[in-house]
């Protein structure tokens, strides 16, 4: 089993990675909050991070996660990238 592991060369690789996060959960919350849409999704996830308790439920959960080429991401990003390979180099 270890032999199908993929070797690591002591410096880790570094991509650009396209995830779409899939969540179906069911919140007790007031409803005045569900209607600020700039702070709903950082109160969304924070209740999902949590996990169940008496205020959450989870119903349904997908990540799907897919490599994409360097140049597909923004000018920032691929500076980034960049910066973090030359270090990883070193």
């Amino acid at each position: 089993m270890a032999d199908s592991l993929p070797k690591s060369s002591g410096s880790p690789q570094v991509g650009v990675y396209e995830c779409e996060i899939t969540l179906k959960f069911r919140l007790l919350e007031e409803s005045q909050v569900m209607n600020n849409r700039e702070h709903l999704l950082e109160l969304l996830m924070d209740a999902f991070s949590y996990g169940n308790d008496e205020f959450v439920e989870t119903l349904d959960s997908q990540v799907d996660i897919v490599e994409v080429p360097a140049v597909e991401a923004s000018p920032l990003m691929r500076r980034q990238l960049i910066r973090l390979s030359n270090r990883s180099r070193d």
